[in-house]
């Protein structure tokens, strides 16, 4: 083979490899999606404190079926600082989670426990900003969320 011949082959494995890196999936880390929604209607069924505000409670859909291995809820702005910022809501597969595609906070899921035993979710804050990180194997989902206060009307 001729120099030119080599200098071309060389080019076009360079330009294959970078299509190959930046137009196909090949090298992305496949994440889960997670979209919140508030359920307006009724108050959120979570004990709280006397005279605390009830807020309306919080779904979260899953962009598939997932046996989820971790589910975290944490205030976002000790987050922000904190990467092990105290857990309001922590649950754990303690061997085989079923399949899900939705979660509800506070709700119990099959397969899954509270990493400290007998542990209750704390009642989430009108107007807080929190982040729900899940994991499911090696795939990890994150979002941000909010909750309202409950109208005055509805209680």
């Amino acid at each position: 083979m001729t120099k030119k011949g080599i200098v071309l082959s060389v080019i076009a494995v360079l330009l294959a490899a970078a299509y190959v890196y930046f137009f196909t999936d090949l090298f992305y880390k496949q994440s889960i999606q997670i979209i919140p929604m508030v359920r307006m209607g009724r108050a959120s069924s979570i004990p709280r404190n006397p005279g605390e505000k009830d807020v309306y409670p919080v779904a979260f859909k899953l962009d598939g079926n997932y046996k989820l291995t971790s589910i975290k809820v944490v205030a976002a702005s000790e987050f922000a600082t904190n990467k092990y910022a105290y857990p309001l809501w922590h649950l754990v597969s303690d061997s085989n989670s079923v399949p899900i595609k939705a979660i509800i906070y506070g709700l119990p899921i099959g397969g899954m426990k509270p990493k400290v035993p007998e542990a209750r979710p704390d009642p989430l804050q009108p107007d807080v900003n929190y982040v729900l990180l899940v994991e499911a194997g090696g795939l990890i989902g994150r979002t941000n969320f909010n909750t309202r206060q409950v109208a005055a009307a509805s209680r």
